[in-house]
């Protein structure tokens, strides 16, 4: 029996090879240390390449930074509004809060909680980002605006009485709580002694969605008894 040749491996393989190593060693260390903790010859260290590589493929430390969160930024952001997407069309003029919450929340946590080591990483990296005023705004801005005003689309129709500003507040909480969890800090795995685990990402999507609507529609029927006692 003749082997087949095995296919043959080009520069461009090559080099996609090695920036998606280049990629995996950045993620691991930015998520760890952050922006500022790294240099360019830690990354080339722990691939085990030479610093002046990554000079040739990237401008300096931002460009790289920036292009490890741009990676993976697709991935999730489809996920989020085919689930979002779905929703609407099953919940047939029936939204809900909570619905539209779970759709929005349990495609990501599903994501970074099965996925591999690449994705814990990139999700705490992505709670690092979301934190930081200096430059993480504006990559936020960048890559998950669409999804996040498609959700307030969703609450809008569940809620067409809210005002908008408090839709907003609304995901200004949520997001809070989400990248909290996609941090995971190990912090309530002290406070509570053990009952809870910061990487079961089961018990948060059995939770956060019903604990953030409950916020949603206590704070839009505050607004509604406001406006009712008016003169």
């Amino acid at each position: 029996m003749t082997a087949k040749p095995r296919p043959r491996t080009t520069k461009a393989d090559q080099r996609a090879a090695t920036i998606e190593q280049i990629y995996d060693a950045a993620e691991e260390l930015f998520s760890k240390r952050g922006l500022y903790g790294v240099t360019l010859k830690d990354v080339a260290n722990q691939v085990g390449v030479h610093q002046s590589l990554l000079h040739y493929y990237f401008k300096d430390k931002k460009d790289l930074f920036d292009a490890v969160i741009a990676r993976r930024a697709p991935v999730t952001i489809e996920r989020r509004m085919a689930a979002l997407d779905a929703y609407e069309r099953e919940a047939a003029g029936t939204i809900t809060v909570e619905g539209a919450l779970h759709a929005y929340l349990d495609a990501d946590l599903d994501l970074h909680g099965q996925g591999d080591a690449g994705w814990r990483n990139y999700g705490q990296l992505g709670a690092q980002v979301s934190n930081t005023a200096e430059w993480g705004g504006e990559l936020m801005d960048t890559h998950f605006d669409v999804v996040v005003l498609r959700l307030i689309d969703l609450l809008q129709q569940a809620l067409p009485d809210c005002p908008r500003e408090d839709l907003f507040w609304g995901y200004h909480f949520v997001t809070g709580g989400l990248m909290l969890t996609l941090g995971r800090t190990g912090r309530i795995d002290k406070l509570s002694g053990g009952l809870c685990r910061s990487n079961d990402f089961d018990a948060v999507k059995e939770r956060m969605a019903r604990f953030m609507a409950a916020g949603f529609a206590a704070t839009c029927a505050a607004r509604a008894a406001e406006r009712q006692a008016l003169p």
